[in-house]
């Protein structure tokens, strides 16, 4: 089966790279699944998304805010303003700063802090 070339980068750095069969995240335009041969396109994550790289040995789950998926002939690109791989999250904070959010009607840090919950596989 073809596989993507995916890289899923943040300002900082490079958070993962490597083949995957699937790309699943949340764009402005909708819910969002690339497979090998997409279409090329360019579009703006979500606040709060997540993007899951299906690949072979499991899945790659990430909790983005803001930035841009690039789809080209040669791979995907996820630019992410900042991404936190599923296994890199702290759901006790994460939990924290979810109820902060909430108590104080803060719709960017609530949709944030939902995203990294769900990445790391934990109910909202």
């Amino acid at each position: 089966m073809a596989e993507l070339q995916v890289a899923l980068v943040s300002v900082e750095r490079e958070i993962w790279s490597g083949e995957a069969r699937e790309v699943n995240t949340r764009t402005t335009e909708g819910e969002l699944g690339i497979l090998p041969g997409h279409t090329p396109l360019l579009g703006q994550l979500t606040a709060g998304a997540t993007v899951r790289i299906s690949r072979d040995g499991g899945d790659i789950v990430a909790a983005v805010h803001g930035g841009f998926l690039s789809v080209t002939d040669e791979g995907v690109t996820v630019l992410a303003e900042i991404a936190e791989l599923s296994d890199d999250i702290d759901t006790a904070r994460a939990r924290t700063a979810l109820e902060r959010a909430r108590s104080e009607n803060d719709e960017d840090a609530e949709s944030r802090a939902e995203a990294r919950l769900a990445a790391a596989g934990e109910k909202v």
